[in-house]
């Protein structure tokens, strides 16, 4: 018997967004409630950035001449992922931690971090430094999960993205980890079908025993 994790944020009003800034929360607005006779139909608008929640990465993200999200085949974010226990790391997540968890070419790995204890945006999240993201690029990862709403705070130049995209290594942000045990699972990550645009929101999925 298999059992699914859902590992995605919900979105809705009030949910943790990137500096917990008022402009970058969803809308949810009634344009159609049901009438008094209740035989109308109910609608509702929905508004938000596209770095909502989780959501994935495309490398024009961070690079004026990278690939949009359409790009992104399905076949890259289906498959055999790992989740590493990483909960230990009380800043950033650097060539030492990852060097004992044996990760190997073509792995996909997930980080759990303390950053799934919580719902709230914490401006000390737990991010990968630069040396960890060259490491997993020596190792030579196909894709990486982290359940912080960003892969790195900020850093000048934004080196542990640009990095990541320039092998094409491909990013997931707002995962929730929580609940799952360190292991490998069969991963679904499903980013709405758009076009054009640096990322996509995106619902993701564990299937374990």
């Amino acid at each position: 018997m298999f059992k699914v994790y859902d590992i995605s944020m919900t979105v809705q009003p009030g949910m943790a967004v990137w500096g917990n800034a008022p402009a970058k929360q969803p809308e949810l607005r009634t344009l159609n409630p049901h009438p008094p006779d209740k035989n109308g139909v109910y609608e509702t608008e929905l508004r938000l950035g596209v770095h909502t929640g989780t959501h994935l990465d495309a490398p024009l993200h961070m690079l004026a001449d990278g690939d949009t999200i359409e790009t992104i085949s399905l076949q890259e974010l289906v498959g055999s992922a790992r989740v590493v226990d990483l909960t230990h790391v009380r800043d950033g997540i650097g060539r030492a931690d990852l060097e004992p968890l044996g990760l190997v070419r073509g792995d996909w790995v997930l980080f759990k971090t303390i950053n799934s204890e919580t719902d709230t945006f914490e401006d000390d999240f737990i991010y990968l430094r630069e040396d960890g993201a060259r490491y997993l690029i020596e190792v030579g990862v196909r894709g990486i999960g982290t359940d912080a709403l960003g892969i790195e705070r900020s850093q000048p130049e934004y080196p542990t993205h640009r990095l990541l995209f320039r092998n094409r290594i491909l990013i997931v942000e707002g995962l929730r980890l929580k609940e799952v045990a360190a292991g490998t699972y069969f991963m679904v990550i499903a980013p709405l079908k758009l076009s054009g645009i640096e990322a996509a929101p995106a619902r993701a999925l564990l299937i374990g025993s």
